[in-house]
C-alpha cells in the first residue's frame, strides 16, 4: 500500500480553497445582481439574503481551509454563526417593516391561507 505524501493534502486543501472562494464570490456577487435587477422588496430581500449568507459561509469555509490555524478557524466559525442567526431574524423585520409601511405590492403576495377571515372560502381558498 502506498502512503500519501503531505504535501497531497495541502494541495488537495489549496484546491478544495479555491474551489469554496470561487464559489462564494460568486453567490456574493449574484446577490448584489440580484438587489439591482429585481423590482419589489421582497424579490430583492430574498436575492440578497439567499445566496449571501451560503456565499460568505463558503469564503469562510475557503479561508479556514487556506490559513490552517485553529485560533482563525474558531473565530470564522463564530462569524459562520452569527451569520447564520442574524440573516434570517434581519430579513424578516425588513419584509415586516416593508409590509407594514405599504412597501409591498400585496397584489404580488400569495393569499393568506391561516387569515381567520377567509375560512368562509373554505381551504382551497373559494375553490
Amino acid at each position: 500500500m502506498t502512503e500519501i505524501e503531505p504535501g497531497f493534502w495541502t494541495a488537495l486543501a489549496d484546491v478544495v480553497a479555491a474551489l469554496c472562494l470561487l464559489a462564494g464570490a460568486f453567490l456574493t456577487f449574484a446577490a448584489g445582481v440580484g438587489a439591482l435587477r429585481f423590482g419589489s422588496l421582497l424579490a430583492r430581500m430574498h436575492s440578497v439574503t439567499k445566496p449571501q449568507v451560503l456565499g460568505l459561509v463558503l469564503l469562510l469555509i475557503g479561508l479556514a481551509l487556506r490559513v490552517r490555524s485553529w485560533s482563525a478557524v474558531a473565530m470564522l466559525a463564530l462569524v459562520v454563526v452569527f451569520q447564520l442567526a442574524t440573516a434570517p431574524v434581519a430579513a424578516h423585520l425588513l419584509s415586516r417593516a416593508g409590509f407594514r409601511t405599504g412597501k409591498v405590492d400585496e397584489s404580488e403576495l400569495v393569499p393568506n391561507q391561516m387569515d381567520p377571515s377567509d375560512e368562509a372560502d373554505g381551504p382551497q381558498g373559494g375553490a
